[in-house]
């Protein structure tokens, strides 16, 4: 049995910097082979995914063999749910990611009805061994797959022997939560995409970058919005980011930004770098009807529209709030910005 790529066929992306190729989809018949395959979701490729994609690179630099990280397309959890997931990193900064790591290739598995069913011997032979050729895996701890995640990382490691084919199974990474008391006991917790977004929901911007190895950041294109930041005295560029972008708490960030003058042509170029304070939310002063985040950029006077903005998450300020006057709301503005600059220059 072959899986049906059918629809997905035309659905591939060649990212040529540094020789990285993405194979959306129909990957199976289109990635070079033979690969050793780091398997597993990698929503955020946070530290724990680091050490799971660590292994690939150390055999592809010994081998010869493709290092490619194998993912699904779309979210496991979108497929049985039928609701959309909200990700930490939609398609294009995962590639931004996992190329800054050294990978040479992604994967993209289309999820679908014929795929949830496969066994996960099926899954191992068709997938792994027929269609990519694979001659090293890495995967997590905690690890699942196949038919209603019948199979773990141990059944993995066992059905891939069958082909000669060595699992490595990586720990579990974790960070020490502090006692809250002395009687209370340090804590170590493993590192997970739904801990990060626990974090990020909550407002711990500090220890869901930690997490993460890096800033959260929000990348999007500067759009014309209502202009009222001008009135005030502080313009903002309104942001359009990925519709499949995970939200943080709603609020107010001291940012360090990354302006990129981007066009078909030529690419991305050396972006120039600025300090702000970003709003994300409803804006309720103001009766704001969507939540496209906002960033005034320090001593900045230049135009941005159309430009992409690459915004690092550095420290959540405040929560959203309602001013009884855009006066009060002026005001409030300043001190954010007072606060944000004092918080971005002894980070």
């Amino acid at each position: 049995m072959k899986l049906n790529l059918t629809s997905y066929q035309s659905s591939v992306l060649n990212f040529s910097e540094n020789g990285f190729s993405v194979w959306v989809a129909s990957g199976t018949t289109l990635a070079p082979r033979p690969t050793t395959i780091a398997l597993g979701k990698f929503d955020g490729v946070h530290l724990g995914h680091h050490k799971v994609i660590q292994p690939i690179l150390q055999s592809a630099s010994t081998t010869g063999l493709q290092s490619t990280v194998v993912t699904f397309y779309p979210h496991p959890q979108e497929f049985f749910t039928g609701q959309p997931r909200a990700l930490l990193t939609p398609l294009d900064e995962k590639v931004q990611q996992l190329r800054s790591l050294g990978v040479e290739q992604l994967v993209l598995l289309p999820f679908d009805g014929e795929l949830a069913v496969l066994s996960p011997e099926d899954f191992v032979s068709k997938i792994l061994v027929e269609q990519l050729q694979s001659r090293r895996i890495s995967v997590g701890q905690d690890f699942c797959f196949g038919k209603q995640r019948t199979g773990n990382a141990e059944d993995l490691q066992l059905i891939a022997a069958k082909y000669n084919i060595p699992v490595n199974i990586v720990s579990l990474q974790t960070y020490t939560e502090n006692a809250t008391s002395e009687t209370q006991p340090s804590e170590d917790i493993p590192i997970s995409t739904s801990l990060i977004r626990q974090m990020l929901e909550s407002g711990d911007i500090y220890l869901a970058n930690k997490l993460l190895g890096r800033p959260y950041t929000l990348t999007g294109i500067v759009q014309l919005g209502r202009q009222l930041g001008r009135t005030l005295g502080f313009p903002t560029a309104n942001l359009l980011l990925p519709k499949d972008k995970f939200l943080p708490k709603f609020g107010v960030y001291a940012v360090r930004v990354s302006i990129f003058d981007i066009s078909a042509d030529e690419g991305d170029t050396i972006p120039v770098k600025q300090l702000g304070v970003m709003n994300i939310g409803h804006r309720p002063t103001v009766n704001g009807n969507n939540c496209a985040p906002e960033v005034h950029l320090f001593d900045w006077s230049g135009d941005l529209y159309g430009k992409k903005l690459v915004v690092e998450l550095v420290k959540f300020l405040r929560q959203e709030q309602k001013f009884p006057s855009l006066t009060a709301l002026k005001t409030q503005i300043q001190l954010d910005s007072v606060e944000a600059k004092s918080v971005l220059l002894v980070t």
